[in-house]
């Protein structure tokens, strides 16, 4: 059985009964969707975090390795799933210390939106898959996302394929719904927060530098959870992962985009590295 290990809440990475359920159930959602898609052999997760949702990748004839820049989150997955077969590693997902085309299959889960520059990750991820390996995107949708300062580069759907395919020959472009009450949930979601942004009514938030505004963000998120989504998490809505389907047309309301992407370009080059993120 699993064990927890208690990782601060910054909003940067889910946790597990803090996290609105809407959003852990997204996130299972996505690796659902993922499973179905990567198939067997080795995969890597990077950017798994406590190691939670890279641990439904487990299973026979399926070699799992994590990956996450964060010591604190490789701790909690190593503690939470190591005796069940999840390795991990500290690592930067921009520069993978990985042999070439060592992964049959690789996810990349709500990472690239981390980066200012998020090409050099999509490289990386070309580089260690092998050439008949799939790699699996999943990222919030531009025009249906929360404010998040840890979200640097949004995708639109044209954005996201063009990045793809400049590293793989062929890419499916989709996306992870939900059905109308919990994108109503979403929605009121939303309003909440837009409520308590409007209180910025001098926009100082974009004003000061961006790690004053990460440092704030991080110690008044715990506090907004208890004050405005109490509600909203622990199974209290009801929300699951049942409630999220895969479609093949996405669209401006749908909340995120999935990509799956296959016959890596080895060869590729990516543009000037950003900044790194989770």
């Amino acid at each position: 059985m699993a064990t927890t290990t208690k990782t601060r809440l910054t909003g940067e990475r889910p946790q597990q009964g803090v996290t609105p359920d809407s959003l852990l159930a997204l996130h299972e959602a996505g690796y659902r969707a993922v499973l179905e898609r990567i198939g067997d052999g080795r995969v890597l997760d990077v950017g798994c975090g406590q190691g939670f949702e890279s641990a439904r990748f487990l299973g026979p004839g399926r070699d799992v390795v994590g990956v996450d820049y964060a010591a604190e989150a490789v701790a909690a997955a190593a503690a939470g799933y190591g005796e069940e077969g999840l390795r991990v590693a500290q690592m930067d997902a921009l520069d993978l210390a990985f042999l070439p085309a060592s992964f049959d299959g690789a996810c990349s889960s709500h990472l690239i939106e981390h980066f200012t520059d998020p090409e050099p990750h999509v490289a990386e991820l070309a580089r260690v898959v092998k050439d008949d390996g799939v790699v699996c995107v999943l990222t919030p949708n531009e025009p249906a996302d929360f404010e998040n300062p840890f979200h640097l580069h949004l995708f639109d759907r044209a954005e996201l394929r063009a990045m793809l395919e400049r590293h793989f020959g062929e890419v499916w472009l989709g996306g992870v719904d939900a059905v109308p009450r919990v994108k109503a949930d979403f929605e009121a979601r939303r309003e909440k927060a837009a409520r308590v942004l409007r209180l910025d009514a001098f926009d100082l938030r974009h004003r000061i530098p961006h790690d004053w505004y990460v440092a704030l963000y991080t110690r008044l998120l715990p506090l907004a959870y208890k004050l405005l989504a109490r509600r909203d998490t622990g199974g209290a809505t009801g929300i699951t992962a049942d409630d999220w389907f895969v479609t093949g047309e996405p669209d401006d309301t749908t909340l995120v985009l999935l990509a799956v992407a296959r016959r890596p370009r080895h060869g590729a080059t990516a543009a000037p590295r950003g900044v790194t993120g989770s």
